[in-house]
């Protein structure tokens, strides 16, 4: 596959899972030093990665949710629980991935885990409601 055909599914998977104002801000801060690093994330997590197909994107999300949680990437935890409910997963779901993380990464992880999921879904319904 042509990188330009990467970068094209790669943005649009990017998009549907993030979502435009996030990615819009990303593309819009990038400058001379980072421009060819979101050209990277883009065709290679997106395009080359998540577009794989296989496993599906609630798959995809529950697995960056562990991974992130245990590697302590927070602010990339809350953007990815964002995309997790994107992509249709539901807040049970959600709540057996982060009680799996506890047992896994550490309880220290699963607290973690638990604040940002309890602040983001807060904020998802209050946003619902306002809707």
């Amino acid at each position: 596959m042509a990188e330009s055909e990467l970068y094209e599914k790669g943005m649009k998977l990017r998009r549907q899972v993030l979502g435009d104002e996030y990615v819009d801000r990303a593309l819009a801060s990038a400058d001379e030093f980072s421009a060819d690093f979101q050209k990277m994330v883009t065709e290679f997590c997106w395009g080359a990665t998540w577009a794989r197909g296989v496993l599906s994107l609630k798959q995809r999300s529950l697995n960056n949710l562990c991974l992130l949680a245990a590697l302590n990437r927070q602010q990339e935890f809350e953007l990815h629980l964002r995309g997790a409910l994107r992509n249709g997963c539901t807040h049970d779901e959600i709540k057996e991935t982060l009680l799996q993380i506890a047992v896994y990464a550490g309880i220290p992880a699963g607290v973690e885990a638990f604040r940002i999921a309890r602040k983001v879904l807060a904020e998802e319904k209050a946003a619902s409601a306002t809707r």
